[in-house]
């Protein structure tokens, strides 16, 4: 069973990636389509686990469509390499949970998401530091936010992006419990739904448009 579903769940990744990067690097028109389908996607997820909760459906919208709009933000005016870097954080920081969690497996980290262990978590700090650094080396160079800040700063933000990513995927387990749902969806197969996958990605984009750019743009004074 658990090989069919790690079956699934690669073949599934391997047609969602490249798309999804591609939609990316090509941005304009065709990233901000690509976008609005899975927005579409998560709102329905959304409304599914809320259901007779308005305050709780109107609450996500408005924090989902804040952090769409971020991720537009980030790609269209910044800087696409650093908009990668982010994606790249989320991925590695899911993929090293995940990893870890199997091989090492060890004490749960909260009930809130029995598959969640502490091994897991160190996974996901050390695979995210670790291929976040690997992209800044090859592709770093393209970034003048990459390029021009300090390494050490780098670390801290790389761990604090992964944390926040691993919030995100709690928060969103939170109400998968109370709704009393495995997955946010089907149309993934092998990952659930779109909210199953891009949990953290949802919550890096708003905090980074918030709190790390102003802070970035300020040191680096790159926005004219």
């Amino acid at each position: 069973m658990i090989k069919k579903e790690l079956q699934k769940r690669i073949l599934s990744s391997i047609i969602l990636i490249p798309i999804s990067f591609f939609s990316i690097i090509q941005g304009s028109l065709t990233f901000i389509f690509f976008l609005s389908l899975v927005f579409l996607a998560t709102i329905f997820e959304w409304f599914k686990m809320t259901k007779k909760k308005d305050l709780l459906r109107i609450f996500g919208l408005f924090f989902l469509f804040f952090s769409f709009y971020s991720a537009v933000y980030l790609r269209q005016y910044i800087d696409l390499n650093f908009f990668i870097f982010l994606i790249v954080i989320c991925i590695f920081t899911d993929t090293g949970g995940y990893i870890f969690g199997k091989i090492f497996k060890g004490p749960r980290l909260t009930k809130v998401s029995p598959k969640k262990t502490y091994s897991g978590v160190v996974g996901s700090f050390l695979i995210s530091l670790l291929f976040g650094l690997i992209y800044i080396k090859y592709l770093g160079k393209k970034s003048k936010i990459l390029l021009e800040t300090d390494p050490i700063f780098i670390i801290f933000l790389i761990l604090f992006l992964s944390l926040v990513s691993q919030i995100g995927d709690l928060i969103i387990s939170y109400f998968k419990r109370k709704a009393k749902l495995k997955d946010t969806g089907k149309i993934l197969p092998g990952h659930g739904g779109f909210l199953d996958r891009i949990d953290g990605i949802i919550f890096v984009m708003p905090i980074t448009y918030l709190f790390i750019l102003p802070s970035l743009i300020n040191k680096l004074n790159f926005i004219k």
